[in-house]
């Protein structure tokens, strides 16, 4: 019998490397798990475009929870397993937070056909920005936070002093994750409502499924993924994973970059 009923990853720096680069070993563990009735669940700070695309070249179409928490549904289907978004006030707090350093962070939403709502003149990396595609439009944030359901706010590619005094500013207000060095070459911060994590979503869809949430191995690198590896019955990371993930592990498992990813295989 297996010793877990679900693994829950998060992809950048964990299932995959640089710009979606994914080990042959890794796909070959996820296709194993398949094999063995395993399911698993990804949990990232992604988008649903962002996640469902780069997943589908590898094969794969599974549940997932994105931006942090804030979404869950079945890639395939469309299927909505859970959402939670801020109050208008909250996201006018957290919006007001980003302008008083001069960054107009990108609002991401749940839409059929729109996934991220942006000002005019965008803080985001270039290419980030680039790579909404028509899934982005433009708009006035202030009448967005106060109109419409907003999932987080946040931003890539950007330097580092100005994220901090946003996270200073939003201490106790809301869930603020400011991740290292990214692909974009600058630091990365989403900002979530009060008490959302990627567990949240996790516990969700593992209500819908009849699963139980006691019996997960969770394998994460940022800190972004310490609630999740927290309540995990089985906590991994890689071993360049940040300081915070480490502190957590129970396991610790070969870079991505290596395929380290297939090494849960052990420890289900």
């Amino acid at each position: 019998m297996a010793k877990v009923d679900l693994v829950v990853t998060d992809l950048d720096g964990t299932l995959w490397f640089g710009h979606e680069e994914t080990h042959p070993h890794a796909v070959a563990a996820w296709k194993e798990l398949e094999r063995r009735d395993i399911p698993v669940l990804v949990a990232t700070g992604r988008r649903v475009v962002s996640t469902r695309a780069p997943l589908a070249r590898l094969g794969f179409a599974p549940p997932a929870v994105m931006l942090n928490g804030a979404l869950a549904l079945d890639l395939r289907s469309g299927l909505r397993y859970h959402r939670q978004s801020y109050t208008p006030e909250s996201a006018r707090t957290v919006l007001d937070a980003f302008r008083s350093v001069g960054i107009d962070p990108c609002v991401y939403v749940d839409h059929a056909h729109i996934d991220v709502l942006l000002g005019a003149r965008p803080s985001t990396h270039p290419t980030h920005l680039a790579s909404f595609g028509n899934t982005a439009v433009h708009a006035d944030l202030e009448e967005i936070v106060n109109t419409i359901p907003v999932l987080i706010l946040g931003l890539v590619g950007h330097d580092l002093d100005p994220l901090i005094a946003v996270a200073n500013v939003l201490a106790g207000a809301a869930e603020i994750h400011i991740s290292g060095v990214d692909q974009y070459g600058g630091y990365s911060c989403t900002v979530t409502p009060l008490g959302l994590s990627k567990w949240v979503g996790v516990l969700a869809y593992c209500t819908y499924a009849g699963l139980d949430p006691t019996r997960v191995l969770a394998i994460g690198d940022g800190p972004n993924d310490c609630e999740l590896l927290a309540a995990a019955t089985i906590a991994v990371v890689p071993c360049d994973a940040s300081p915070e993930a480490l502190d957590i592990a129970q396991h610790v498992v070969d870079s991505a970059r290596v395929g380290g990813w297939a090494q849960i295989l052990d420890l289900v």
